[in-house]
């Protein structure tokens, strides 16, 4: 049953010399109801009365009489309430009518009430089912739940950029650049049934409330009914925006369509929960010099997309490093690696990354979805070193989004290069799933007093998204501070599908003692490395120093093991060690923790392929035993390791592989819009 409300729009209040009102009515929408008042039309002295109406008009009284036909008088007891209804739709205007007479005491005839009744159907549609396709009047269209079964249509931001040249964000301007900019916008529509036109002086006005205008515009196209799909930016007139909250819009008459896009503007965020309404009314006048007065009002309920973030395991599309004039042996084994593995590698060459060579830290890659459209948006971090103009100039275009958020310079820190912010691989937690896995980021420990933090305008961008709530870590014990200095994913054919991989000095110094109990007390690190000074494994176990510092740097690990075990569901059996040693510097008046050697953890992940950071560790018998460990312990999982030598070009100035490289992956084939929150 199509749903609406049905008011009385317009009423003549002449009494003829019969004792006769005459009243205008229209309904809006068959098969909902007028509640009239039979008394408020009643003559003085009125005892009873009776009802007839035509064909197409249905009507009921309640509370119910006696009598079993109304076309007997009635008596006019208590207030009775006529509930009216039309079956149809109305051809031409007034083309129904519905009558009360009214009787005194001896049945004699008193008055007449007459209703001229106009139906006409209106329906303000989205995808509320969320299939594709802009369904007639569904019934939950108005709200919007989570889950497999829930309902409510779904909004991009549209961050991506139609034009090529002086690119500017479409969102940003308020006309449709390119007609192909539709498709990145959601479709609704205005079905009408009725009469040719409204009677004299009712108008269809589409309206948002002054919060909503801020994240929504709505385009309207043109009112050629020959075509579905016009050619033109002209077509597209701009209906509702910031500045226009209201506005007529046509009322097409008989069976007919208005199609409608709804563009988003912005993303859910702390003072934005993602919800949107539009509505639709339905305006009487009432007299010259006063507002119309709204009788019916539709609504629809958007949700924006969230921005979501890919993790490890899901397959590679391009992989994104920097060329510097340093880094040139680091450069070819990557393209080796890529080239091996079959995915795109795009260079970003000195011209334009002037000299920084830190891709990670720049941005981070994620995807907005709906059931219509999906691209690729790109989250540029508010680090803002040399790199900070790539993110928009060269990967910000058609159907590939960019989206940032602006930090008071003095609150930025290196906490809020993007190496700090990692995300799962689907995890079950407690019974609870997390099919898009959960965001990681690193922060300060929750007791101190002071200390390096993500900046506030980013966490509340990341939690605001829902669909990954984020993990809180504590990487400010490092002298950079990101939570990739310390772990990582790769996946595995077993368990839960991928393992965690944590940096541990206990395995490092495991390995080495082992080494020194074998007879290879004398097997040197870095060996043949220029301008570096070799350290035996002996000398390694006999600095007291480095084994306090690595003790420290042991318990910031293990606290955030404890951390990752509790908030992914983790057993011990889902985490494997990586030989790894570190060595406090002093920063700030505070010693923080960097890697002694290359941090293996900090790898790039490319589906079974792992690019590892060569560690120069110590040879025994022409291996070297930390890449030996790494090959033993990866190749359990089916994992392939390429060790890449970036200590000159990255290791020394406090960087690895995965710090000066980038991957933009396929999205996940879970929609987020089905998730139980």
């Amino acid at each position: 049953m199509p749903c609406g409300v049905t008011l009385i729009l317009d009423i003549d209040n002449t009494l003829s010399t019969k004792h006769e009102l005459v009243y205008t009515t229209i309904c809006v929408n068959v098969y909902t109801c007028i509640h009239s008042l039979v008394l408020r039309s009643a003559p003085p002295r009125s005892r009873f009365y009776s009802v007839k109406c035509t064909p197409s008009v249905q009507y009921g009284i309640r509370p119910s009489p006696r009598q079993t036909s109304h076309l007997s008088p009635i008596p006019l007891a208590g207030n009775p309430v006529l509930l009216i209804r039309m079956s149809r739709a109305s051809e031409y205007e007034n083309d129904s009518k519905l009558s009360i007479k009214y009787y005194g005491e001896r049945e004699e005839a008193l008055g007449r009430a007459v209703l001229h009744l106009t139906a006409v159907e209106i329906s303000l549609d989205v995808d509320a089912d969320r299939d594709g396709v802009v369904e007639k009047n569904n019934a939950n269209k108005g709200s919007w739940t989570w889950g497999p079964k829930g309902h409510g249509a779904i909004l991009l931001v549209n961050c991506d950029s139609e034009r090529l040249f002086k690119k500017k964000l479409d969102s940003e301007q308020n006309y449709v650049s390119r007609v192909s900019d539709l498709k990145d916008m959601s479709l609704m529509v205005l079905r009408t049934r009725g009469p040719a036109k409204l009677p004299e002086g009712y108008k269809l006005a589409m309206h948002i409330s002054q919060g909503d205008a801020e994240s929504v515009r709505v385009f309207r196209s043109s009112l050629d009914k020959n075509l579905f799909y016009k050619y033109f930016v002209n077509d597209y007139p701009l209906v509702l925006s910031r500045e226009v909250l209201s506005q007529e819009v046509p009322y097409l008459g008989e069976a007919a369509e208005a199609r409608f896009y709804v563009e988003g503007l912005r993303f859910s965020d702390l003072d934005f929960n993602g919800l949107i309404s539009i509505h639709l009314s339905l305006l009487e006048p009432i007299s010259s010099g006063f507002p119309e007065t709204p009788i019916f009002t539709d609504t629809v309920v958007f949700r924006v997309a969230p921005w979501i973030m890919t993790p490890n395991t899901l397959k590679p599309v391009e992989v994104f490093v920097c060329s510097t004039s340093d880094n040139y042996q680091f450069l070819k084994t990557m393209k080796g690696l890529v080239a091996k593995c079959g995915y795109k590698l795009k260079i970003c060459h000195e011209y334009l990354n002037r000299g920084d060579r830190w891709m990670q830290d720049e941005l981070e890659f994620g995807y907005i979805d709906s059931p219509h459209q999906r691209f690729p948006v790109v989250l540029d971090s508010p680090r803002d070193g040399e790199l900070n103009e790539f993110p928009y100039d060269e990967l910000l275009g058609p159907d590939f989004g960019y989206v940032t958020r602006v930090a008071d310079r003095k609150d930025v820190s290196s906490l809020d290069s993007f190496g700090n912010l990692e995300v799962s691989p689907p995890v079950t937690v407690n019974g609870k799933h997390y099919p898009l896995g959960r965001i990681i980021i690193g922060v300060a420990f929750p007791t101190a007093t002071k200390g390096r933090n993500m900046t506030k305008v980013v966490q509340d961008f990341l939690w605001a998204q829902k669909v990954q709530k984020p993990i809180a870590l504590f990487s400010d014990w490092l002298l950079v501070g990101h939570v990739d200095e310390f772990m990582t994913f790769v996946p595995a054919p077993d368990r839960k599908g991928f393992r965690l991989l944590l940096a541990s000095p206990d395995a490092g110094y495991k390995l080495f003692r082992g080494l020194q109990s074998d007879g290879h007390g004398q097997a040197k690190l870095f060996e043949g490395l220029k301008d570096e000074e070799a350290v035996t494994v002996d000398e390694i176990l006999k600095d007291e120093v480095l084994q306090a510092e690595n003790n420290y740097v042991q318990s910031c690990i293990d606290w955030n093991r404890d951390v990752l075990k509790r908030e992914l569901g983790l057993d011990e059996e889902d985490i494997i060690d990586l030989p790894i040693l570190f060595k406090l510097q002093r920063h700030e008046c505070e010693y923080r923790a960097a890697a002694y050697y290359p941090d293996m953890v900090n790898m790039i992940v490319l589906g079974k392929e792992l690019g590892i950071p060569k560690p120069f560790g110590p040879r025994v018998n022409g291996r070297c035993a930390l890449e030996a460990e790494m090959l033993s312990l990866m190749g359990r999982l089916g994992l392939t390791c390429t060790f890449v030598d970036d200590f000159a070009s990255y290791h020394k100035l406090l960087g690895e592989v995965h710090c000066g490289s980038n991957v933009r992956r396929e999205a996940f084939d879970f929609k987020w819009w089905h998730l139980e929150m």
